[in-house]
């Protein structure tokens, strides 16, 4: 585990002591720097649950990836760093309700003084890591989180602004390998019931909002406002591909 060129790959300059505000600071410059992806799927490149490959494909390359490969990589430098972390199973809330599977999604828990819950491969979601242990409200970037008991299970809760109260994914405090994920990442890449094989995105966190390219969508959100234009041609697609996200794709 090279942890300078990771480091330098989400441009992190502050201190590497095992302590909550690192992790903290980690993070959030992993957001910002990392997007999450699923150009590889429509590439028909299979994503493979190897830690070198994926680190390799995120620092190296310099590309971003799926649940599966953000986290890993993440839980990989975080362990160079001297953290202890575990791989934990979530499966996601399903709009027409009920859950995903299990493995349907990886998430981290960081075990310090307290115990907290990282996630750097869901998209949209908290920016900071959330303390596992707190059931009130978390509240980060004019957003809320909370972390409800349900049954053995434990269930993340997202309102933005005025919204309702929204379930994010339950997930169980068991720990896992990386090999446990396996089938679950092939299912995504090969099903067409998965959401990545259905659309191409590639959405990365900015200080102020978000930048997404969504099919031939480009999408900036800058500080609660949103722009929304077409890209009118392949070109262009990988033209902004390049320039919000670094991201110089060879297709062949």
């Amino acid at each position: 585990m090279d942890v300078a060129s990771y480091l330098s790959r989400i441009h992190y300059r502050g201190p590497r002591d095992v302590s909550a505000e690192t992790l903290r600071e980690l993070h959030k410059a992993h957001l910002l720097a990392v997007p999450f992806e699923n150009l590889d799927v429509h590439l028909k490149r299979a994503i493979v649950l190897d830690e070198q490959k994926m680190v390799g494909k995120i620092v190296a390359e310099r590309r971003g990836g799926i649940c599966y490969e953000l986290n890993s990589a993440f839980c990989s430098l975080l362990r160079g760093l001297g953290f202890r972390v575990s791989m934990l199973s979530a499966g996601v809330a399903c709009d027409e309700g009920g859950f995903d599977p299990p493995f349907d999604h990886m998430v981290l828990l960081v075990h310090l003084e307290e115990r907290w819950l990282a996630d750097v491969g869901f998209g949209d979601s908290f920016r900071e890591p959330l303390l596992l242990d707190l059931r009130g409200e978390q509240d980060q970037n004019c957003e809320s989180y909370r972390i409800v008991d349900a049954g053995e299970q434990h269930l993340i809760v997202e309102r933005r602004e005025s919204e309702m109260w929204k379930p994010q994914y339950r997930f169980t405090l068991d720990p896992y390998k990386l090999d446990d994920f396996t089938d679950m990442c092939r299912y995504h890449q090969t099903s067409p019931e998965s959401p990545f094989t259905q659309k191409r995105v590639c959405t990365r966190a900015t200080a102020d909002g978000r930048i997404t390219v969504t099919g031939m969508r480009l999408i900036v959100t800058h500080l609660g406002e949103k722009e929304d234009r077409e890209l009118a041609s392949h070109e262009e697609w990988l033209a902004a591909l390049h320039e919000h996200f670094g991201i110089e794709l060879n297709e062949f």
